[in-house]
Parts: structure tokens; sequence; C-alpha cells
């Protein structure tokens, strides 16, 4: 038995030695030995190559505006270990993580010598989740943000109300496919028998797989630009701000606080599924609660501000579709600032062709790698750059302070530091601890 929050976040985070492993087996079996706790909880299920952490957030603040309970499963965690199982954005308690962890454990153990083989690290995460807003801490509506892919994800055990499709593009292709066909046909696994489903999916490659996914599940299907619609006003200091319409009416002016004309297809697929358990499964949403949902959206990681003197911005931009979205928020929102990059990735990403972007879009880039088992080492990402001011360093938190130091006082300066989630998570915390303890803000 784990008494300590140490000890059993240390096991969890141990299962990551059995890697991953597509396949929904050892989630059956789990199910089945835990009374089947994914039949018990009403869900929204969101898959996508970008964005899904933006659209739970914004469906989860709607529906928490309509005076709902809502559990959230994301991954990977920014902060702390727990958020990644939440509710109404606070996480499950460190008591809560030991007694779940101790009740997960000999289950694991006991699966680890059948002949479906040791559950991973998210599987163990995913059953902990399940038994949580089944049982421990009942809620009204639990969404889950797939993990890798969708068809044989571990989330996939369930049948929710609604299925959310974000973009589809480039990424985990060593798991999920090389063709945008292969990658959608993996995240359109979440496609259950009759359940709705809304995608902002553009691409006509992923779109094709969707519709057919769709047609053969009997799945009512909205699609952005077909069945729904929504168009950019414009973006300013506050935000963004967009219109929306589908079958179920339309609204003229709906504002986002997060940065970015991505965060507006992210918002609007959100608005979908949130007008999907509405008007089919007769959730109480009114207008008031949408709109101001989605006002008080933020996801930490995004495009985020963390110092104002210098400048700098962290955002999780892991694959070559989010480094298109991170170009386009700095030329709007940094047009004629001078900007300094610091960039770190995982060694599974699509790397030839996401620096060379950055190449064209910074007035220096520095290379530099973190603690982490698939972080690329710092002179092999220099080796890709062809700009003419970059540089590596191994050790990211010198790099970091060395430039905070360096631009300050600068206005005209502005330092991006972007590339892996996981690094974002460690800069974010590294950054804001450092400012804490100079008093800046």
């Amino acid at each position: 038995m784990f008494e300590t929050y140490e000890e059993a976040v240390g096991w969890i985070r141990s299962r990551s030695k059995f890697g991953m492993k597509p396949g929904l087996e050892r989630m059956q079996w789990l199910m089945e030995k835990l009374h089947h706790p994914e039949q018990k909880i009403r869900t929204v299920h969101v898959a996508g190559t970008n964005g899904k952490g933006s659209t739970v957030t914004f469906l989860r603040n709607i529906l928490e505006q309509a005076s709902y309970t809502v559990g959230t499963f994301t991954s990977p965690y920014i902060e702390q270990f727990n958020e990644r199982i939440s509710i109404n954005g606070t996480p499950v308690s460190d008591a809560d993580l030991i007694r779940l962890t101790n009740e997960i454990r000999p289950l694991a153990e006991e699966l680890e010598h059948t002949a479906f083989g040791a559950p991973t690290e998210f599987e163990v995460i995913t059953a902990m989740s399940l038994v949580y807003f089944a049982g421990i801490q009942p809620v009204d509506i639990v969404i889950y943000e797939v993990g890798l892919g969708g068809r044989l994800d571990s989330t996939n055990v369930i049948t929710p109300l609604v299925s959310l499709i974000t973009n589809i593009g480039h990424d985990h292709m060593n798991v999920l496919g090389h063709t945008i066909a292969e990658i959608a046909f993996e995240k359109a696994g979440i496609i259950k028998h009759g359940v709705p489903v809304a995608t902002t999916a553009m691409l006509p490659d992923a779109l094709a797989v969707i519709e057919e996914k769709a047609a053969k599940e009997k799945a009512p299907l909205f699609r952005a630009g077909k069945e729904f619609s929504f168009a950019e006003i414009g973006g300013d200091l506050t935000g963004e701000h967009f219109r929306f319409a589908s079958p179920y009416g339309a609204y003229d002016c709906l504002s986002i606080a997060m940065m970015g004309r991505h965060q507006i297809y992210n918002a609007a697929l959100a608005v979908m599924g949130a007008e999907l358990l509405r008007h089919i499964h007769h959730f109480r949403i009114p207008q008031h609660a949408l709109e101001k949902g989605l006002l008080l959206s933020k996801w930490i990681g995004r495009f985020e501000k963390l110092l104002d003197d210098p400048l700098v911005i962290i955002d999780g931009a892991h694959n070559p579709e989010g480094i298109d979205s991170l170009i386009e928020t700095m030329d709007t929102h940094l047009r004629g600032k001078n900007i300094h990059m610091i960039f770190s990735a995982l060694g599974d990403k699509d790397l030839d062709h996401m620096i060379p972007k950055l190449d064209h879009k910074t007035d220096e880039i520095i290379f530099t790698t973190f603690d982490f088992p698939r972080a690329i080492p710092a002179e092999m990402l220099y080796k890709i750059s062809h700009h003419q001011n970059k540089s590596f360093s191994e050790d990211w938190k010198e790099t970091v302070l060395a430039k905070i130091k360096e631009m300050k006082g600068s206005r005209r300066d502005v330092l991006v530091i972007t590339g892996s989630l996981y690094f974002i998570s460690k800069v974010r915390k590294y950054i804001l601890g450092q400012s804490e303890r100079n008093g800046q803000s």
C-alpha cells in the first residue's frame, strides 16, 4: 500500500518503462475487473492533432457556467501531475490520487502476468480517472481528451454523448501512419454508433475518412463549413472575436481571451459540442453561460505571457501544424517585434519541416534540450536549422536566464519559448518560480 503522494506518483511514472501499447485489450480487462466504471458516467470524447486541450477547456467552462459539475481527463500536465484528472478545473487531491493508485496497482500487477501484458502509464491513469468519476467523486459529465490517436487509445472504452474531432495533421507518424488518411483513420476511431460527431478537420483526405466512418456508424455528422460555420470578426488586445451558426441557431459575436486564429476553431468546436448536448441530450446551457464560459477560458502553455519585462511568451507548438499556428499568432500579435526563440523537442516529431518554418520567422533561435527520455540533444536540432543567427546549449535553465537578463528593459524584443509540451511545462514552472523570488510580474 502506498502511503505518500510521492510513492503513488513514482509508481505511476514507473509504468513508462512499458512504453506505448496501442490496443484496448488491457483496458477492457481492467474495466471488467472494476465493474465497468466507464458505463456509469456521461462523457464527451475529444480527439485530433492540435487543439484538443483548448477545446476541452472551452467546453468545460461553458458547462461549468451552466452550473454543471464537469470532470476532465487531459494530458500532458503543465503544472502538476494531478491536473490530468480534474473537476471544474480543480485537480484530484493527493489523498484521492493515493487511494486510486492503491486500488489500481494490484490489478495492474495481476494483468502483467496475463497474455495481455503490463498496462502502460497512460492506461493506468485512464483507469484511475474512470474509477474516480464513477464512484469517488461523481460528476454531471466528463470530457475525455484522447492521449494518442483514438481508435486504439485507452480512453476509447467510453461511449460518449458527443464526439469532437479537432484538426488533423502530421503527428506521431511512427505510430499513427504517414499519410493524413491513415492518421485520420485512427482519430475517427472514436466515432461510435449513433453518437453525434462534430469536427473542424478541413483537409479533404481527413474529412473523407471521417465521413466514411460516421456513415458506417450511422453517427450524425456536423462539419465545419457545412453543417455549422464560424467566421472571424477580428482580434485585439483582449483576444479574438467570431460569429457562429449551426442548425440550432446563431451567435452574432462570441469572444475568447485566448490568442490566435486557431483558437477560434477550437472555440467553435466547443460551441458545437455544447449545442449538441443542449439540443440532443437536453443539457440546460443558456446563452449567457456559453458566452461567459468562452471568455473565461484560459489554457496555460498556449501563447501564454509569463513576463512583461522582457516580454516572454511560451507556446507548446510540438508539431508542424502547431508551428503554423504559432507563426500566424506571432504575425498578428508580435508584429514589429524582434523575436528571439528558444526551442526544444522530442525525437518523434517532424523536425525537418518544423525547424525551417521557424528559421524564417525569428531574429535569433537557440536550441536546447531537457531531461526527458525522448528529448533530442540540442546540437542535433542546431544542425537541422539554417538560420544565420543560431546557437545551441545543453543547459536550458542557464540559456533562459541569460536571455531574460540580456533582454531586460527592451521594448522591441520578445522571447518566445516553444517546442515540446513537456519542455514548456518545465520552463513555465522555472520562470514563474524565478520571477516570484525576484519580485517580478
